[in-house]
């Protein structure tokens, strides 16, 4: 399969944004068939560039989250990548997850710090392993081989006390061990990402930064994950949101128009690319893609 810095590069050389595809792996072996084939083929339906799998907190999901990469490419022929993260791993025992990605043919591999498991509590680094997601860039770029992206914060990251300045130098730092490429936390206010844009520019970051956009399908949903990784509602949003309520459908619809809106202006503004996180559905992520003639 392809490197995801050479489907950007391609991209960027014809005008046009890079489109990519989120899905986690599921609880169930029906919720495996259903991703595998039912949503997959549908968004392949508006040719996405690619797409990544994400890795379960502590690791939960590491050799799931390999077979569905290694499904998903061999099966409906799309580059997919294959989240990585440092949680509950020795050194060695990421060696032997990066070798098994090598075996099946998986080239891109996004390297995070990852959560702990459960999603609660402090990270904690496991013995023999790390403690920093630019140490996963390095070791990755040092077994040689893979396109190797990373995550950026366009309001900081939560667990950053110091705040989002000193978390983008740390993104920097890890850019300069060698990622390729940026994928962002999603965001609801596009200020936000401009600035972070911009700041990182400014300070000598060159690589594609992509932007991380989640299509809104529940109040209560929504608000819970943001609550989880620190993004911000925008008090405007919110009062949207409120006036929703517990209409899922009316949610979902009110979701399309509103991402539609924002990558409408992300695009406009010259972003590197979008990475849509589909939640395991199609419905919202395809009709978005469609508003903004991007589905062929």
């Amino acid at each position: 399969m392809r490197f995801i810095r050479d489907i950007i590069t391609e991209k960027k050389a014809a005008g046009r944004p890079v489109i990519s595809v989120e899905f986690f792996p599921p609880k169930t072996e029906e919720g495996d068939r259903n991703l595998i084939d039912k949503t997959v083929p549908a968004l392949l339906a508006a040719k996405p560039d690619y797409c990544s799998v994400t890795y379960g907190a502590g690791g939960s999901t590491r050799d799931k989250t390999l077979n569905i990469v290694d499904q998903i490419q061999k099966r409906h022929g799309l580059t997919a990548m294959a989240h990585l993260t440092c949680v509950n791993a020795t050194s060695e025992q990421l060696a032997g997850v990066i070798e098994q990605a090598r075996e099946l043919g998986i080239a891109n591999i996004l390297a995070l710090r990852g959560d702990p498991p459960g999603g609660n509590g402090e990270f904690q680094k496991a013995a023999g392993g790390f403690e920093y997601s630019h140490e996963l860039v390095t070791f990755l770029k040092k077994l040689g081989g893979f396109c190797v992206g990373t995550a950026g914060f366009p309001e900081g990251h939560i667990a950053c006390k110091e705040g989002k300045f000193v978390d983008w130098q740390r993104l920097k730092h890890k850019v300069d061990c060698g990622a390729d490429f940026v994928i962002t936390q999603l965001f609801f206010d596009n200020a936000d990402f401009f600035e972070f844009r911009d700041h990182m520019r400014a300070i000598g970051l060159r690589v594609p930064i992509l932007a991380g956009i989640i299509p809104i399908m529940s109040v209560a949903q929504i608000r819970r994950f943001t609550a989880m990784c620190g993004s911000r509602i925008p008090e405007s949003l919110a009062v949207q949101l409120d006036a929703l309520g517990t209409d899922d459908a009316a949610a979902a619809e009110f979701g399309i128009e509103f991402a539609t809106q924002q990558c409408r202006d992300l695009m406009a503004k010259g972003v590197d690319g979008i990475h849509f996180y589909t939640l395991n559905k199609a419905s919202s992520t395809t009709r978005i893609l469609s508003n903004l003639a991007l589905t062929p």
